[in-house]
This record gives C-alpha cells, sequence and structure tokens, in this order.
C-alpha cells in the first residue's frame, strides 16, 4: 500500500509540473504524506525528473535537499 502512495505521487507531479507553483504546492503535499524511506526515495525520483526542467529545480528548497 505504501508503495502505491509514492506511485501517485510520482504520478500527480509529472501531472503538474507545467506550472512550478502546482508542482511545489503538491511536492509539499507529498512530503507530509509519505512515509521517511519513501520521502528518500522520491528525492532521488526527483533529481533525476527535474535535471531538464530549472523552472522546478527550487523546488527541491521545500524536501530540504
Amino acid at each position: 500500500m505504501p508503495r502505491a502512495m509514492l506511485d501517485y505521487t510520482k504520478t500527480i507531479l509529472q501531472k503538474v509540473s507545467f506550472d512550478a507553483k502546482l508542482f511545489a504546492r503538491e511536492l509539499e503535499k507529498a512530503a507530509k504524506r509519505l512515509l521517511p524511506n519513501e520521502l528518500e526515495e522520491l528525492k532521488i525520483w526527483l533529481h533525476k525528473y527535474i535535471y531538464d526542467k530549472p523552472e522546478l529545480q527550487q523546488s527541491l528548497i521545500l524536501l530540504k535537499v
């Protein structure tokens, strides 16, 4: 079940990545509801996903990376 929440979060983040503010808001929600080990996995995924999206890179601050 917890894995499903992580996958769902990734899907939502991909769908809202067209808007940096919306992306940041969804990332904040994810940080509150994911387990610590899932959050670490999300951070790794985020680094890869936003590598070529400079408008989203400032959202990493929300996760205190």
